[in-house]
């Protein structure tokens, strides 16, 4: 499984004080191999701890699987020398072609290719847009701060992201994972709903970085309807929460917030 953290030696330099030795807590990162049927589908890195959701979110996000009951079972692969292997039975699924027009877009962000070709690829799996639920600035600000308040990890090591959901209905985080990818933490939220029956659509997804591209994408696929993250939005997070209804608020932090796409899910 790997470990979440580990302690390393440090030289604490001070230019207004002293110079220090120390040890220090740090965000671990290790590989995980993701198989589908004993195939590799994609090796990401990551912080180590829910596997198992982060793997279902990913291949929830990517349209590879749509609801719990299509992985039979998931299971780290104890025959070889590492526990970074991960395989998920999923019946009718080949590794080699499970790659959605979702996943191709990973490489379409360095070739050059017009961001308009990136979201219509997106428009082509989400077809149904997020439902219209409303929520108040209020309970935008209140999630933030309880997810910042719910990252142990990142107390420990200053070294990992957040993510959180709020479901539709409710005015607390029902999931909050970490990891040091703001990708991987979004999927273990995603993953976790989906493997616990927690409801994504018309909810709250709350990230503790910047608002990409992917992970716009993957509050599309999972039916989000309000997206909020602390630090800034890029252009491209912006088009594609735009055409695909989802409601896109950036620098949310304290009381302040820009919302960027579909306002009129926050009243104001």
């Amino acid at each position: 499984m790997g470990r979440v953290t580990s302690r390393h030696k440090v030289v604490r330099i001070d230019l207004d004080g002293d110079v220090s030795r120390a040890i220090d807590t740090v965000a671990g990162e290790e590989p995980l191999e993701i198989r589908i049927n004993g195939e590799t589908f994609t090796m990401t890195m990551r912080t180590a701890g829910a596997d198992v959701d982060l793997a279902h979110g990913l291949l929830r996000a990517e349209g590879v699987i749509a609801r719990r009951d299509d992985v039979v079972s998931a299971v780290f692969c104890s025959d070889l020398d590492t526990l970074n292997v991960l395989n998920l039975t999923v019946p009718g699924r080949d590794a080699r072609t499970a790659v959605t027009s979702t996943r191709n877009l990973a490489s379409l962000g360095g070739c050059g290719l017009c961001g308009t070709t990136a979201v219509e690829a997106i428009e082509a799996v989400v077809r149904q847009k997020p439902p219209e639920v409303l929520w108040t600035a209020e309970q935008v600000a209140a999630s933030t701060d309880e997810l910042r308040s719910r990252q142990v990890v990142f107390d420990k090591t200053g070294g990992v992201h957040g993510a959180g959901l709020v479901p539709a209905e409710s005015d607390r985080l029902a999931i909050v994972r970490e990891d040091i990818g703001r990708h991987n933490a979004v999927d273990k939220v995603i993953g976790a709903a989906l493997i616990t029956d927690v409801e994504t659509a018309g909810g709250l997804l709350v990230v503790s970085s910047r608002a990409s591209f992917e992970i716009v994408q993957k509050a599309a696929v999972s039916g989000i309807s309000v997206l909020a993250c602390v630090s800034a939005p890029s252009s491209l997070a912006i088009e594609a929460a735009d055409r695909l209804g989802v409601t896109l608020v950036a620098f949310a932090r304290g009381r302040r917030m820009n919302v960027y796409t579909h306002s009129h899910r926050i009243p104001h």
